[in-house]
């Protein structure tokens, strides 16, 4: 499917009109129309506002894959949301990687930010040292 029907079929699943859409992102129905259209795409600030609103990934919109919503994880070094590759997600990784994965995802919000200042701190424990130099030294 090309990002033109992908778009077109989240904006329907949300019952939103071409005008409704171009309203909520600040922008003229018509350009909607050309999206669609597959006349005209996106830039990527559009494209990132527009994944955030259907709630899909942008690898999704542009028919990368064709899982609209992937497992999503964490960004622990900057708390922002990230995906997480479908391989990390998967019975073939470490299965200490995949129970982490799975837990962080399922925890509380609460929960979720102890962990990532708590990954920081770590982060932050562990600048400046070398290739080489023992952790914690």
């Amino acid at each position: 499917m090309s990002l033109g029907t992908r778009l077109r079929h989240c904006r329907k699943q949300k019952k939103l009109t071409q005008k409704e859409l171009a309203n909520t992102l600040g922008i003229d129905h018509t350009t909607v129309s050309k999206w669609e259209s597959d006349t005209y795409e996106p830039d990527g600030s559009t494209l990132n506002d527009i994944a955030d609103l259907f709630d899909v990934s942008i690898d999704y919109l542009l028919g990368r894959t064709d899982n609209p919503n992937p497992q999503w994880a964490i960004d622990l070094a900057s708390g922002g949301a990230v995906q997480v590759p479908e391989n990390l997600m998967n019975d073939e990784i470490d299965p200490e990687i995949h129970v982490f994965f799975k837990d962080f995802q399922s925890a509380p919000k609460e929960k979720q930010e102890e962990m990532i200042r708590f990954w920081k701190f770590i982060q932050q424990q562990e600048r400046g040292r070398k290739p080489g130099d023992k952790q914690g030294e």
